[in-house]
């Protein structure tokens, strides 16, 4: 995969211009990044080869979509949703080509109470809710939506109230008909991911 030059020096300006500049940063450390490469590389065998609408929940930075538009799915549109309006401006940098071009854009919201009728729906914070909110938003999801999932079994983290043993254990939780399930190793912890559809 290759990110474009211009794309780059928009995550550049991103870090530069954020408050907190250190937590901006933790967007790219190389676990975060390459869970997100091995999403795009592998989202691409299940996806119809049209462009698609995609939303992600819990978009944080916008460093995922930043990636997909590299990536060599074809992409019409992506919505990042994060419940941290501090995120938005952030997001809306790093995609600030794709933004131009009315391509991107970054929403504040919960996730539990937002909709949508995206093609592809991605969930890369599933260790950041609670089971019962999972399932409220799994609820209010389309059913015809390819669904790609993550978590990890990182438990020391503040912020993880729902981590998953192991893939089986996410598997459980996901409720999902997976069409692929994987492991990537990473130095702190194991990442877990699920593509597939609801039951």
């Amino acid at each position: 995969m290759k990110i474009e030059i211009e794309d780059v020096l928009f995550w550049m300006d991103a870090i530069r211009n954020s408050d907190d500049r250190y937590r901006t940063l933790e967007s790219f450390w190389k676990g975060q990044v390459n869970s997100k490469v091995w999403l795009a590389e592998n989202l691409i065998g299940f996806v119809p080869v049209r462009p698609l609408n995609i939303v992600i929940y819990g978009g944080w930075n916008g460093v995922l979509a930043s990636i997909l538009f590299n990536s060599n799915i074809a992409v019409k549109r992506i919505t990042s949703v994060d419940i941290d309006p501090v995120c938005e401006d952030i997001a809306n940098t790093v995609n600030k080509r794709q933004e131009m071009q009315g391509k991107f854009s970054a929403v504040t919201a919960d996730m539990c109470e937002y909709t949508t009728n995206a093609d592809v729906v991605i969930n890369t914070s599933c260790e950041h809710i609670t089971q019962e909110q999972y399932e409220q938003w799994l609820n209010n999801q389309p059913n015809d939506a390819v669904f790609v999932l993550q978590s990890n079994n990182y438990f020391t983290h503040d912020e993880h109230v729902r981590c998953a043993i192991d893939l089986t254990d996410f598997t459980r939780m996901s409720k999902l008909k997976p069409y692929y399930r994987g492991t990537l190793d990473t130095p702190k912890y194991e990442r877990y991911m699920i593509i597939g559809k609801k039951k």
